[in-house]
């Protein structure tokens, strides 16, 4: 009787759950009520932007790898080309320059927007008077949007503008030129417009992190008899990991799309000495229409930030472990 019993309970157990004990199959209906409260608002807040971002964000890149490997002017049909863009890619001068000055780009605008932007946010990183007014005023150029910062620095990089009237005024006459249509300078200027625009958004960015580490580090190695520097650099700097990595991955996308600045204040020019890779693949799909072309830039533009990025995180990864 009583082994009848217990085979019955067993029975019964695996009808509920398929698995002798029924833990399994009591924690599935479970999670299927637990779903089915969701409100149906929720559903529609999640669904509806996941839904853009399908249609807006990865479909067109997806549709950016298939278009660069065929030849298409945005009318006809796209006739398959292959590799042959990435081919022509390699032997193009302009995209080697864009590419180069890319490089240039990343290592300028990233190198300086985050020295800069550290150095803001340590120096601000205290309590004063002026100091929520520095802060305004030196993130106030992010509120700008990057085509009218790009008018205001051509103003001010005018033969007859603020820059030379300046150089002039100190009796530096030698040192003014035409500096957006100087091929040896035109890049360099336009990279400064760009770091005074960047610079109060990196300090924003360590500002919030600096406000996270723990003060009674500092105090500890002070007593310890460390100095300013080694402090900042042994205990401050490990405990702002994860602002780095933010920072190294907004740096380097930010970096990689520049476009704004750039055609507004030179067009890529002149003699395409500022172009970019973002400039020249504008120019390739709404100037001259080679869309499969322009889809080629694109991808090798994809690729360097993606490369940039993993390499930074797995370094990251090794030096945690």
């Amino acid at each position: 009787m009583s082994t009848q019993t217990s085979a019955d309970a067993t029975a019964r157990r695996e009808r509920a759950g398929g698995v002798p004990g029924g833990g399994a199959g009591q924690n599935e209906p479970r999670r299927r009520s637990g779903l089915a409260r969701v409100p149906l608002l929720v559903w529609v807040f999640l669904l509806v932007p996941l839904v853009a971002e399908l249609f807006w964000v990865f479909w067109p890149a997806a549709n950016s790898f298939s278009l660069a490997l065929t030849r298409w002017d945005g009318i006809g049909l796209a006739e398959p080309v292959g590799l042959q863009n990435f081919r022509d890619l390699a032997a193009d001068p302009i995209f080697l320059t864009a590419l180069r000055n890319n490089v240039i780009w990343v290592l300028g605008f990233g190198g300086l927007s985050v020295v800069g932007g550290l150095v803001l946010a340590v120096t601000l990183n205290k309590p004063g008077p002026l100091v929520s007014l520095y802060r305004s005023a030196i993130y106030l150029p992010m509120v700008v949007s990057l085509a009218v910062s790009g008018l205001f620095w051509r103003v001010m990089y005018a033969p007859d503008g603020p820059i030379n009237a300046t150089l002039g005024l100190l009796g530096l006459e030698s040192m003014e030129r035409q500096w957006l249509a100087d091929p040896a300078v035109a890049l360099w200027a336009v990279l400064i417009a760009a770091v005074w625009r960047q610079v109060g958004y990196i300090m924003v960015l360590y500002l919030a992190g600096l406000k996270g580490t723990d003060p009674t580090l500092e105090e500890a190695a002070a007593v310890d008899g460390a100095n300013a520097w080694q402090r900042f650099w042994r205990i401050v700097m490990p405990q702002l990991r994860g602002v780095n990595t933010v920072v190294f991955a907004v740096t380097v996308i930010d970096s990689l799309r520049t476009f704004d600045i750039v055609w507004a204040m030179t067009r890529g020019g002149p003699y395409n000495e500022t172009q970019l890779l973002s400039t020249y693949m504008f120019q390739q799909a709404f100037t001259t229409g080679n869309l499969g072309y322009a889809s080629a830039i694109a991808v090798v533009i994809f690729a360097l930030a993606i490369g940039f990025i993993i390499t930074y995180l797995a370094r990251q990864a090794r030096t945690e472990d």
